[in-house]
């Protein structure tokens, strides 16, 4: 008597050989991880597709986010409070390459989940953890940017307090959200095609939907909207000071511009398919998004650890500079010595500084007196004291109010400094 099983390779089985036994395996696994039918799956062209972008993905975002934490702890100029985020960004990230993506990219290599249900539990729990660490982190990125550019008294390069608390806020808020499904509020299941786990968005109760759209709403759209808010003031910001600016400042001002538009083009790109595809999933008919079209958005959230640091290191010039040094075994060019804001910032807080001096008391102008000056100077202190000798004439002008003379606009750009 032949006893058929499907988990084992057998000819005279219905269905036999092979390509049979593979596709009953990865369908037993899926109903063993998930306790439901399994849904159409990739054929294997598709899983080898994306097992190799996994696999991209995976190298690339370790090797990139590892480079960013070794250039951290080599150089002592990087370890400023505005780089520390973007370091807990990178270590999220290559948590993200060492914890989830191997697993994903082992699971596509043979078209079926690997490591049982509790795994699967254990891999949605910590890449969604991870995942919206980096994003509350982007969002508290901005903020800070924004504040430190506004306030300038939060601009101390040695204080660390506001950084670390916002790190300590992003860890802490993706756990409070992402501990819910282990505790009844959803689950974790298989995702896609089978071969990731995720949040489960495709049962639909009260109590999953609730879930689903408080996650959405307040780790995707509220981010977002954070990010989306800093960077614009800070962009309405640099225009206030465009007409005291120089060229170099106007260029450095267009490089702002692009990295900001880089940042909300990239978190869109990476992030907005993903939401869309679970809301669909969640309120759409069953089975609405197919295998390829349920891989694709998972694929571009991971992308995510490999683009963050060219985007938020590579992108900036201190960074890079220390980077080229480590490559070429050099010391940093002295150029390369960090500050927490841009010289658009500190155009922007001189010139309100300016405007608080002369609005409470005149100042001295702090440029040298021209002949022009100096005789302008004596004239019009000549209608209240007599006119002083000549040899005299030069302490006096230089003594006379800044009110007297035309202002320097040399002192707006006093102190840029890199």
């Amino acid at each position: 008597m032949i006893v058929c099983n499907v988990s084992l390779s057998c000819a005279h089985c219905p269905g036999g050989g092979a390509g049979g036994t593979a596709a009953t395996t990865a369908a037993d696994a899926y109903e063993e991880v998930s306790g439901s039918l399994p849904p159409p799956s990739l054929t294997p062209r598709g899983h080898l597709v994306v097992a190799v972008c996994l696999g991209f993905i995976g190298t690339f975002g370790f090797l990139s986010n590892f480079l960013v934490l070794a250039l951290f702890c080599r150089y002592r100029a990087l370890r400023t409070p505005m780089n520390l985020l973007l370091v807990s960004i990178s270590a999220s990230d290559l948590l993200v390459s060492v914890l989830g993506t191997p697993f994903s990219f082992a699971a596509s290599t043979q078209g079926r989940w690997l490591i049982g249900r509790a795994g699967c539990v254990w891999y949605g729990f910590v890449n969604a953890c991870l995942g919206i660490v980096s994003l509350i982190s982007l969002a508290v990125l901005s903020y800070e940017r924004y504040c430190t550019m506004m306030k300038p008294t939060i601009a101390d390069g040695r204080d660390f307090r506001p950084a670390l608390g916002g790190i300590c806020f992003s860890w802490l808020y993706s756990v409070a959200w992402t501990v819910p499904p282990l505790l009844g509020w959803s689950r974790y299941g298989p995702e896609g095609p089978g071969t990731t786990c995720s949040v489960d968005w495709s049962t639909q109760t009260p109590n999953n939907i609730s879930y689903i759209v408080c996650l959405f709403t307040f780790c995707l759209v509220l981010p977002f909207s954070v990010i989306l808010y800093s960077y614009s003031k800070l962009l309405h910001a640099i225009k206030q000071v465009r007409s005291v600016s120089s060229v170099v400042t106007r260029r450095r001002e267009q490089r702002v511009l692009v990295m900001v538009v880089t940042m909300v083009v990239c978190y869109l790109v990476c992030w907005l398919p993903y939401g869309v595809a679970a809301l669909l999933a969640t309120f759409g008919p069953r089975d609405i998004i197919t295998p390829e079209a349920s891989i694709t958005p998972s694929l571009l959230a991971k992308f995510s650890t490999v683009i963050n640091p060219f985007i938020y290191i590579f992108m900036n010039k201190q960074f890079y500079r220390c980077f080229r040094a480590f490559i070429s075994c050099s010391i940093p060019e002295r150029g390369s010595t960090l500050k927490t804001f841009s010289r658009p910032t500190k155009t922007l807080r001189t010139v309100r500084q300016e405007r608080e001096h002369h609005v409470s008391a005149p100042a001295p102008s702090s440029a040298l007196p021209t002949p022009n000056s100096v005789h302008e100077s004596s004239d019009g202190a000549n209608h209240v004291t007599p006119s002083p000798p000549p040899s005299n004439r030069h302490s006096v002008a230089s003594h006379t109010p800044a009110a007297n003379t035309s202002k320097p606009k040399l002192i707006l750009v006093a102190h840029y400094r890199e």
